[in-house]
């Protein structure tokens, strides 16, 4: 048994998660609920959630409150506290205005597939039960068939079709036979994800429409507007869904730089005031919503129904937070600490907050500092003649190589989580790739970033233009992965438009999907202009889009205020610059085919146009097809970065469990084995980078630490 000094020596700090992310990406570590902290926020958003349920009218509510209030945290609180009322989508910034609608759609469709806590099925076919279920409980006289509607659904399809289209006829369902017909689908399990594709607004291929048996993609504003309005047409039957629009400070900006926070409650004012069955929750900071509020038109602002303000915790609250971080150490100590939130006290909390009152984040953040600085203090081993004492605020700087290894490490944590849930490019948007790119060279100090680098088409959003200083003329990206071919021709005849108007416009055509062959029009337009001339086309890795998610997920973060890196809060500006001096961005494939970053190992693979002279289509499907697979990082390369790990976790936690150690580098890289592990841990300490301080000792008494500086 150990004691719970012991114990700290050798963990992690529990309280080096502070962020929290949208409530259906799953984290490692989730985070302790307080339940009594906020507990008015929620019954208030409850309440209001069960007059939707009763009466189908669509409401709205505003939560707003400071960085580090929790918003974020309480809209995935809310969900897992309430999922089994309401399903719940979590809608991210718009990239840009005139797709809003489709981005709307997308994540509310993404949302749907998932599986509640505690379910089996997706909240989509709970979704589609609740609709049938419904049906079928209607009295016999107000039913139009007697049939059992649960046996439609496993039965024919266009008699499952024709009798929605029956019991529906006056709720004005848009493009009805379609929508009930991919509907029908998702019980296919072959079809499911096609279903899911189309309902969402992929732009998809011809081959995939017919096999779902409709005429066209939902590819404009108004067919996603529609398809959207069509799950609230039904909604009598069904329980009522909430979207919840997070980090608005991401959101599209007008020409000024200032956030299109209008035309974001343009969308609310339509879908108040003619969708039923929704609960709107827009998630806001407060600076953000004083600095805009008189720029909302007076028509928009009553239709939200309520604002829920997230205010200051007291210190009773800060304790409760503070011990449900330290439980999982506490447990496990023998004797049991006398305090609940020991190594810390309520008098550091009152020194540390003479106000009696603090935000969430900062009673986190300190639990941090002084878990961190104490571990130090017991680590000294001399410190039986001293007491401890927490630094003051002034005291606690960073060094800077402490920051960068707890952002390299933050960056691995994310970008792990991200390549786990992006599976492949077309689950993003061209208008949302473009975005993620523009930050990346923004972040990168590339010139004269445009956006958009067309204009006079409805494909702008797919494209940007920049500037390299060693390069005369500007440069331009255009970005699609829509599978279709008509929808292709029309982006690559913007592409033949965009260089007859400006000559010397060299272009990037950025396309993972298949080009076509040579019966279609997009194709042999392609060709004309991406072979044998300064244009090209790269093809993108996922891993690519990997890097440029994994950045953009920090730029959101620290637009919000959010983004707390080793203890401390990043900005926009503090953010870039951390993203240059870690060179983690260096090895995206992407932006070395872009001129970005220098190669740092083989030479990239130029783009078709060069690869090809002759342009032949199976070849260049073929070549597509392998440059698709995803290869598997080189063993020394994985080694090398097992080590920076390992490196930089110690530096972080100064000093940790010999065991824990090795279980955190196992947890990141589980294709490596321990032994493995331990040998480079062995290697650290030849170079005397660290040291096991008690090497007699068992393993699992073993501690690792940094060897001082001399």
């Amino acid at each position: 048994m150990a004691s719970i000094d012991e114990i700290i020596l050798k963990s992690t700090n529990p309280f080096d998660n502070i962020r929290s992310v949208n409530f259906w990406h799953k984290q490692q570590q989730p985070e302790p609920t307080v339940d009594s902290i906020h507990q008015e926020a929620i019954a208030t958003i409850e309440a209001t959630l069960d007059q939707v349920a009763e009466d189908h009218c669509t409401r709205t509510l505003m939560l707003d409150g400071d960085p580090g209030s929790g918003k974020t945290y309480l809209l995935g609180r809310i969900k897992k506290t309430l999922n089994h009322k309401a399903f719940f989508a979590y809608i991210p910034p718009f990239p840009q205005t005139d797709h809003i609608w489709r981005h709307i759609l997308r994540y509310t469709v993404d949302s749907l597939v998932q599986v509640p806590d505690g379910q089996k099925d997706s909240q989509l076919m709970l979704w589609l039960r609740n609709v049938l279920s419904a049906i079928k409980q209607r009295s016999i006289k107000e039913r139009i068939m007697q049939d059992d509607v649960l046996d439609l659904w496993r039965s024919d399809r266009q008699k499952f079709i024709n009798k929605l289209k029956q019991i529906y006829k006056q709720a004005g369902i848009y493009n009805a036979g379609n929508f009930f017909g991919v509907l029908h689908d998702l019980t296919n399990l072959e079809l499911y994800l096609l279903a899911c594709e189309w309902l969402r607004g992929d732009n998809l291929s011809e081959e995939s429409l017919q096999t779902l048996k409709v005429r066209s993609s939902i590819d404009t504003e108004e067919a996603a507007r529609e398809i959207l309005a069509n799950f609230s047409r039904i909604a009598i039957d069904t329980q009522p869904i909430v979207l919840c629009f997070d980090q608005l400070n991401s959101i599209a900006r007008l020409p000024d730089g200032s956030i299109a926070l209008q035309t974001l409650f343009d969308i609310n004012t339509k879908i108040h005031d003619e969708d039923n069955n929704f609960l709107v929750i827009i998630s806001i900071n407060t600076d953000i919503w004083k600095q805009y509020e008189s720029r909302i038109d007076q028509s928009d602002k009553p239709r939200v129904d309520r604002k829920v303000s997230l205010g200051l915790i007291n210190l009773e609250h800060a304790e409760l937070l503070l011990a449900s971080r330290l439980y999982s150490l506490h447990c496990h100590a023998i004797p049991q600490p006398a305090s609940s939130i020991y190594p810390l006290t309520r008098q550091y909390l009152e020194d540390e907050f003479p106000g009696s009152k603090t935000n969430p984040r900062d009673v986190l953040i300190l639990g941090r500092e002084i878990f961190h600085e104490y571990k130090e203090w017991l680590a000294i081993g001399d410190n039986k003649e001293k007491e401890f004492q927490p630094h003051q605020r002034t005291g606690r700087e960073k060094k800077q190589s402490q920051l960068l290894a707890a952002f390299k490490l933050k960056w691995r944590e994310d970008f792990t989580r991200i390549r786990q849930r992006i599976t492949r490019i077309r689950y993003l948007s061209s208008p949302e790739l473009i975005q993620m790119l523009q930050d990346t060279l923004a972040a990168l100090q590339i010139e004269e970033i445009k956006t958009p680098l067309f204009t006079g088409t409805q494909f702008g959003s797919y494209s940007l233009g920049y500037q390299l200083p060693d390069k005369s003329g500007q440069l331009g990206v255009v970005w699609t992965e829509d599978a279709h071919m008509n929808t292709f021709f029309y982006i690559i005849r913007a592409c033949q438009k965009a260089v007859e108007k400006n000559p010397s416009l060299t272009l990037r055509l950025i396309r993972a999907e298949v080009l076509g062959n040579s019966k279609n029009q997009g194709y042999k337009l392609f060709t004309q202009i991406f072979t044998g001339s300064p244009h090209h086309r790269i093809t993108p890795s996922l891993t690519s889009v990997h890097y440029l998610a994994t950045y953009h997920s920090l730029v959101k973060d620290a637009r919000e205020g959010d983004l707390v890196i080793g203890g401390k809060t990043f900005g926009l500006k503090n953010l870039q610059a951390l993203i240059r001096e870690s060179n983690v961005l260096y090895d995206c494939r992407l932006l070395q085919d872009l001129g970005i970053v220098k190669t740092t190992g083989e030479t990239s693979p130029k783009g078709d146009g060069n690869r090809k002279k002759n342009g032949n289509e199976d070849d260049d499907n073929q070549q597509l097809k392998i440059v698709k697979i995803v290869k598997p990082v080189k063993p020394a390369k994985e080694l090398i970065e097992l080590k920076e790990f390992l490196l930089d976790l110690i530096t972080t936690q100064k000093v940790m469990g010999h065991k824990i150690l090795i279980k955190n580098a196992h947890t990141q890289f589980p294709m490596r084995s321990e032994s493995q592990i331990e040998q480079l841990i062995q290697q650290l300490c030849q170079e005397k980078r660290v040291q096991i301080l008690d090497p007699n000792a068992k393993p699992e008494a073993q501690l690792v630490c940094l060897v001082p500086k001399s």
